[in-house]
């Protein structure tokens, strides 16, 4: 096994050259968090150009569940890259595709027949919710929660409450969305529904089964069972969100089946493909009225995707959930430890390997500290990623082995000190 390998200083030479040309070239919108310039991955273990090492608590923010380029995978990219990279599913037929949808409609929620669509990534999947939700109920309203992070395109940008930077600059979105706090089931009965959104005119409420980007927070689990009860008492679609949360993160496939909650139409991406381009929806079966035409896409489900979604698949049903489950519970243990011991670490929260680590100094939000951490962690080889105001997130690959994840720790512990 590798162990974290860094010479400072970070960026190093062959670093600086491409942050250089990126200054250049690249959008200034990309998000990033330090200067980090990969050059090839195996497991849970990162190198960058200049050879330094890093143990990966992201995994390509959530994507690379099955860890970096897994061999199962990467032979079934390989075998079937040689047989037909392209044909588009918008127009004609090929197994990968079918088969694809067969497996996600027998593994999602409940016992009613499920039909999937394919496109290509999380946002294009709320995209496709939201126009089934409207096709189906020709109800004109949606409702979402503060918090949330659905996508980056317009209409999944108008679910969007986590950060107004996301919103900044591109109104007018789209209307008739309304918002709601995460796990507050009394505000949409008492005053929602009571005095501004009728609820007869709601196509869906969509939510994340566990808020990512707006801090990793397990809602009660009467909180979407609640959600159930309200959309089958009005009419209205329940839409789950499981782009981060989905594929055996949390040790079931879906972060939902921990209620025993089943959704109208769930929402997946991430994780499904081991770090190629695919996400789409399972829906029930009965709501897939929309005709030939109304909804497809050139790339989505593109046969290469679907071959190193079908492995992928495997993988997490042979052993990887239950390694998710296992290596989580044994992070969060040592985390609370960490907690207990009067540092700055005010929550610890999550499933599986899907943990949140809230800062606070004094009662009140500790971001600085939390980014200082993050920074810290990268200069010692340890890569982290941050959510909500003073959150960091912990998403590392599902094949995190216990020896891996104490390895981790110690240098979290080294930057909480």
């Amino acid at each position: 096994m590798p162990t974290p390998h860094v010479v400072p200083p970070l960026p190093g030479a062959k670093a600086r050259r491409i942050l250089k040309l990126d200054e250049t070239f690249v959008s200034p919108s990309q998000t990033r968090v330090y200067p980090l310039v990969v050059d090839h991955a195996e497991g849970c273990w990162v190198w960058d150009v200049d050879g330094n090492c890093f143990l990966d608590f992201t995994a390509g923010v959530a994507v690379n569940a099955t860890g970096h380029c897994h061999p199962h995978v990467v032979a079934a990219i390989e075998e079937q890259a040689k047989k037909l990279l392209h044909f588009s599913a918008a127009d004609f037929y090929y197994p990968q595709y079918t088969q694809l949808c067969k497996r996600l409609a027998d593994l999602a929620p409940g016992a009613e027949p499920k039909k999937v669509f394919l496109c290509n990534s999380g946002a294009e999947a709320v995209e496709a919710a939201m126009k089934l939700a409207r096709y189906y109920t020709r109800r004109p309203y949606f409702l979402a929660f503060y918090g949330a992070f659905h996508g980056r395109t317009l209409g999944a940008l108008s679910l969007n409450a986590s950060k107004p930077v996301h919103r900044e600059g591109f109104a007018p979105l789209l209307p008739h969305v309304a918002h709601a706090p995460y796990g507050e089931l009394d505000f949409l009965t008492e005053v929602l529904f009571r005095r501004t959104l009728p609820p007869r005119e709601v196509a869906a409420i969509f939510v994340e089964a566990i808020q990512g980007e707006g801090g990793y927070i397990v809602p009660p689990d009467d909180f979407l069972i609640g959600l159930r009860e309200l959309c089958d008492a009005h009419g209205m679609l329940l839409v789950v969100d499981e782009v981060q949360s989905g594929m055996g993160r949390t040790g079931k496939m879906w972060a939902i089946e921990h209620t025993g909650v089943v959704p109208d139409i769930l929402c997946f991406a991430k994780g499904v493909a081991s770090g190629l381009p695919l996400g789409g929806i399972i829906a029930k079966a009965h709501l897939m009225t929309w005709g030939a035409g109304s909804h497809a896409s050139t790339f989505g489900g593109n046969p290469v995707s679907c071959a190193a979604a079908l492995a992928t698949i495997d993988l997490l049903e042979n052993g990887l959930m239950e390694n998710a489950a296992r290596v989580g519970a044994f992070l969060q243990e040592r985390l609370r430890t960490l907690q207990a011991q009067g540092s700055l670490i005010s929550d610890v929260r999550g499933r599986g390997l899907m943990l949140g680590v809230e800062f606070s100094r004094d009662g009140a939000p500790a971001t600085r500290e939390r980014d200082l951490i993050i920074q810290k962690a990268f200069e010692r080889g340890l890569l982290l990623l941050p959510c909500g105001t003073d959150v960091i997130r912990i998403c590392p690959p599902l094949t995190l082995t216990e020896a891996e994840a104490e390895m981790g720790l110690e240098i979290f512990r080294e930057c909480l000190a």
